[in-house]
């Protein structure tokens, strides 16, 4: 058994071995359309969308999230990139934040640890403040580095996220699966919908990070037999003698209230992505055959953080 689980484990991290490589050809499927049946808004008329773009991001708005932002854009949403550092006077410009993968600068051509925050302690204070006071903050923070970028943000809403490789060794290798109906998904305004149509039974995600939240709801949780890898080198191939930890029960989806405001966390950016990965332009994000319910998914997360979706 050890030796069909270290086999297991090894296939399920040659993806990782080769993963600078991978990442270096990981572009936007601008093919990837998915329909908005019912916008929330009319074109151009909903809630301002910042993207952050300020800290070196793996994703942005022309790049790997483009997808992410035109779905929105579909949504009635406006959607803009944010290239200034956080303060009160730039996050005056929007109602939601989304912060997806960012950086230290030491880390942005080699991701191995250390992996320090990308932000200052007064951009944090003042994100911070923005959600108190009504704010609506989207988080995503996938495996190594970049749940050590965002620590001392995350932090400030009582997150904290294990910056490693989130994997559940009883589950086939590749995306995991968050379902209704093997209780890892949660039920929640967010899986609900305005509607049954819009009811989401299934999440794929692309492995990831996983964190604990001091209060809140969550929406994807991992089994009790859930590990997350910590390699010392990033890309490095992952073994049982990689540096390990449990995190059975610990999330990868969540929401929580933060003062007037809203903030939902996400331990996985992929899934919100629809990319073109490697020689081979796998799909990878909500344009994976096995990620059909992703596009809702994101659409009901901005809902909820909209103040469309409440219990």
């Amino acid at each position: 058994m050890k030796t069909k689980h270290l086999a297991v484990v090894c296939i399920a991290w040659l993806w990782f071995a080769l993963g600078a490589e991978v990442r270096a050809q990981q572009v936007s499927d601008t093919e990837f359309k998915p329909p908005v049946a019912q916008p929330a808004f009319a074109p151009g008329k909903g809630p301002v969308v910042l993207l952050d773009e300020a800290h070196f991001n793996f994703h942005t708005a022309t790049g790997r999230y483009q997808t992410f932002a035109d779905l929105l854009r579909r949504d009635g949403y406006v959607v803009t990139a944010a290239k200034d550092k956080f303060s009160a006077q730039t996050l005056r410009a929007g109602k939601i934040l989304v912060i997806a993968n960012p950086l230290h600068e030491s880390n942005r051509e080699n991701w191995s640890p250390p992996n320090p925050p990308a932000f200052t302690s007064e951009e944090v204070a003042a994100v911070r403040d923005w959600v108190n006071a009504g704010g609506s903050l989207l988080l995503i923070a996938d495996h190594l580095p970049f749940p050590g970028a965002m620590e001392n943000l995350a932090a400030a809403f009582g997150i904290r996220f294990n910056n490693g490789y989130a994997r559940e060794p009883k589950q086939a290798p590749g995306p995991l699966t968050f379902a209704q109906s093997d209780g890892k998904l949660l039920r929640h305004p967010i899986t609900q919908g305005r509607s049954a149509s819009e009811a989401v039974t299934e999440v794929t995600t692309f492995t990831g990070s996983a964190f604990q939240v001091d209060r809140g709801e969550p929406i994807l949780k991992f089994s009790a037999d859930a590990l997350a890898f910590m390699p010392k080198v990033f890309g490095e191939a992952i073994t049982n003698n990689t540096a390990k930890t449990a995190i059975g029960g610990w999330l990868q989806g969540a929401t929580l209230r933060a003062g007037k405001g809203r903030v939902a966390v996400f331990g996985e950016a992929a899934m919100f992505s629809a990319q073109l990965a490697g020689p081979n332009k796998t799909l990878m994000g909500m344009n994976a055959p096995n990620a059909k319910q992703n596009p809702q998914f994101l659409l009901n997360v901005l809902h909820w953080l909209s103040g469309l979706l409440d219990k």
